[in-house]
């Protein structure tokens, strides 16, 4: 794939919500690689590619293989409570290692130091043996990014990160994932903080009754914009 090719491209997006609601109507959007992109308003599925490889459609060894390069960062952590953080951090290269030994936790020497490697990014090498419910909601998050990272993918979707979070600990997660985003990874961010999406964002995408109403540059988000996405008080 080559550096100037769009990192995500979604082509006639429609979501449609018994009985005929239309959450999302003929949704055209291009990411570009190193992009970090705040998306305002509600999200969905379609017809999407990501680093050049069809998502809709895929199945079998080919959806796999798209899944190794797709980050995923959830609103709930989504962490094994009762495993390590090291343990956490690995299920990040189960699509790269055999289904069997993966189960008893045997994984190469070459995993485990890029583990490590993630959470050392994150701030958090030191706790690596630590069972992940003794940790602060901040740090398991902070895990979550790490296991993302550890995929080495080519873009982190993350779904409202920082919702199950004290308000006072956006900010510490939101610079981690900044940091990342300028060592020149995609990153694709749903969030409802306003605030938040332009102070990190390079790029605000905002939709309003299915469509996009505002795409561009937090420096351009005005009050009649925020009026366009949000509608008036």
């Amino acid at each position: 794939m080559s550096a100037s090719a769009p990192m995500i491209e979604v082509a006639g997006l429609r979501v449609v919500l018994p009985p005929s609601t239309a959450a999302l109507d003929g949704v055209d959007l291009t990411i570009r690689r190193g992009e970090l992109v705040s998306v305002l308003g509600r999200s969905g599925a379609g017809k999407t590619r990501v680093a050049g490889r069809a998502v809709t459609g895929a199945g079998g060894a080919e959806v796999r293989d798209v899944r190794r390069h797709i980050g995923m960062v959830f609103q709930q952590f989504n962490l094994v409570r009762r495993a390590s953080v090291i343990e956490n951090v690995l299920a990040g290269r189960l699509g790269y290692v055999p289904p069997l030994p993966s189960v008893f936790g045997s994984f190469p020497r070459e995993d485990r130091e890029l583990a490590r490697a993630c959470l050392d990014q994150v701030g958090l090498g030191h706790l690596a043996e630590r069972r992940a419910d003794t940790l602060s909601g901040g740090e398991q998050q902070r895990v979550a990014i790490a296991r993302a990272l550890a995929q080495r993918p080519e873009v982190i979707l993350a779904d409202e990160p920082t919702a199950s979070l004290d308000p006072a600990l956006t900010s510490s997660i939101m610079d981690t994932l900044k940091a990342i985003n300028q060592r020149g990874l995609t990153l694709v961010v749903s969030q409802h903080q306003l605030e938040t999406a332009l102070a990190y964002a390079t790029r605000i995408v905002g939709f309003r009754r299915g469509r996009i109403a505002f795409d561009g540059p937090p420096s351009a988000v005005t009050p009649t914009v925020v009026r366009a996405i949000y509608g008036d008080p």
